[in-house]
């Protein structure tokens, strides 16, 4: 699809700080754009239809995947969770620089729907710094942490299969790490 160079995926082990990394850069530069997903979940209070998410029943949501509506989706907690294929479209034939937060499996399946797509991983400093970061937040039992740990092996394991890697050092060093590869890659520098 024509503007395919402006489409971005961030993917990473949890707690390697994406959805704070891209919430420093769209601060920045409001004009990068974020798709909202869908979810098969009810809506949280204050939550808002085509805000926050597109609430769809699961009837609707499966429909949605066979229609090839759905780039990318995930199971989780006995809810569906996904990317539409109109939210990406409609940004990039606009000529909007877009930035997805994807897990590895979702992002792979967006470079092989979107080739011109660029697949950033996201890295800790260390595997003690994500550890770090995963029991700073305190809301996981012990169990947890292990679990997301070991997803994070694997995760890691797949860096090289991203176009490029950056290095979470600190938020404002990673997004602006980001935004230049943005730039450059969609050709706006």
């Amino acid at each position: 699809m024509q503007g395919e160079q402006y489409l971005f995926v961030v993917s990473g082990p949890s707690g390697v700080g994406k959805d704070s990394v891209m919430a420093h850069l769209r601060a920045a530069h409001p004009e990068i754009e974020k798709t909202v997903s869908a979810t098969t979940r009810s809506p949280r209070p204050g939550e808002a239809e085509g805000v926050n998410y597109y609430y769809r029943t699961e009837e609707e949501f499966k429909r949605l995947i066979d229609a090839g509506e759905v780039l990318e989706y995930n199971y989780f907690n006995g809810h569906y969770y996904g990317t539409l294929r109109a939210e990406v479209e409609k940004r990039i034939a606009a000529g909007k620089l877009v930035l997805l937060n994807i897990d590895v499996h979702g992002a792979a399946n967006i470079k092989r729907l979107y080739p011109g797509a660029t697949i950033i991983f996201l890295l800790p400093p260390s595997a003690a710094e994500l550890e770090a970061r995963l029991r700073g937040r305190g809301t996981d039992s012990e169990e947890s942490i292990q679990q997301r740990l070991a997803i994070a092996r694997e995760e890691l394991a797949r860096a090289g299969e991203f176009d490029l890697q950056i290095v979470n050092s600190t938020i404002e060093q990673a997004a602006g790490e980001l935004y230049d590869v943005m730039v450059r890659r969609a050709g706006l520098a």
